[in-house]
């Protein structure tokens, strides 16, 4: 069975499930990312998401490479342009990145414009599917935050300005369609009110937000937001960063090559976001372990299934460092989540609501 196809935008087709590749160059080699990336392929997969500072952790030495592996795969495999959906994403402010653009600082339309330039090279390519902008540039609450803070906000970019580099980006042929990342319902709505004022601007089509049974923040006002607006969720770490599977659980904890475990003190947001010494992380995580034992379903394939049942799902974006885990995800296609089975986890959802945020 094929993986299926969802309409995104008009002229954009794109694979329910999309393969994120922030691991390769750092825990992949580029041969073993070669291999992964056929198999997804040729299971039908389509759709390619990257962005400007994988791989994670990141580092000043290989930033970029997960961009760089990915083109070269194209190129190598000689494979036509207009049957791959790349998506990729320019990094908002970070005072740690100082080897990206010296911060970056903000998301002017220097950096954005020098942000997508800089992926066309990488990637080998003459134009961009989809460009998301990876996460605010403003203080949002983020990456395991929940509290909004006021005094926390500094000097932003306008959202005009950032809206404005993009449409000169899509007028010059160097992207298709624009995304958001990391985005509240406040940030949705703000560029969906600014967009509508510029001539020409191209319409948001993609929120890529984290959405798995650990974590349904999205469900809220996101959704509401996203549904008027007909923009679609990419939902992002349907595993929550692998603990979904169950095997950080195990009587060993997991293996040593695991990424809760191999970067264990060297990835503060994801340790911060998907916390193994949560109580509430793990009793949530055992309860769905078990609902998937009751159905005799693999547990990748309940938490896939789940994601993938959401309306407004367009694709889930995961991340495989070997090829049976890349199998795994693609069997989950094939699994129909019954309304017993939904009701089961909707009860478990009750007792430990979004323990991942």
């Amino acid at each position: 069975m094929a993986v299926p196809l969802f309409n995104l935008a008009p002229n954009l087709t794109v694979s329910k499930l999309c393969f994120g590749t922030m691991t390769f160059g750092e825990q992949n080699s580029l041969q073993q990312s070669f291999r992964l990336l056929d198999t997804a392929f040729d299971s039908g997969i389509n759709f390619f998401d990257s962005a400007e500072m994988y791989p994670v952790p990141q580092l000043a030495e290989t930033q970029g490479r997960s961009e760089e592996y990915l083109g070269r795969w194209i190129k190598d495999r000689n494979i036509p342009r207009d049957r791959i959906v790349l998506a990729t994403k320019v990094a908002g402010p970070s005072g740690q990145m100082t080897w990206i653009r010296g911060g970056p600082e903000c998301l002017d339309a220097k950096n954005i414009t020098e942000a997508i330039d800089n992926s066309l090279l990488r990637l080998q390519t003459d134009y961009i599917d989809l460009y998301q902008i990876h996460w605010p540039d403003r203080y949002v609450p983020m990456f395991g935050e929940t509290e909004y803070d006021s005094s926390r906000q500094y000097f932003s970019t306008p959202i005009e300005e950032q809206l404005l580099a993009l449409t000169r980006a899509v007028d010059a042929g160097k992207v298709r369609h624009i995304g958001l990342s990391n985005e509240t319902p406040y940030g949705v709505m703000k560029f969906v009110q600014v967009a509508d004022r510029i001539d020409g601007c191209p319409k948001i089509v993609s929120l890529q937000n984290s959405y798995s049974l650990l974590c349904r923040t999205f469900d809220s006002a996101l959704a509401e937001c996203c549904h008027h607006e007909s923009i679609f969720l990419l939902a992002y770490s349907p595993l929550a960063m692998g603990i979904l599977s169950g095997k950080y659980f195990r009587d060993d904890r997991g293996p040593a090559d695991a990424r809760l475990n191999l970067f264990r003190g060297r990835y503060s947001e994801g340790e911060s976001r998907y916390s193994l010494s949560n109580a509430a992380t793990e009793l949530a995580t055992r309860e769905y372990l078990l609902i998937a034992e009751k159905y005799g379903l693999h547990p990748v394939s309940l938490a896939i299934a789940f994601v993938l049942k959401h309306p407004l799902v367009a694709s889930a974006v995961f991340g495989a460092t070997k090829i049976w885990q890349l199998q795994e995800i693609v069997n989950a296609c094939r699994i129909e989540l019954s309304a017993e089975v939904v009701a089961e986890i909707n009860k478990v959802h009750s007792r430990f609501p979004n323990p991942c945020p």
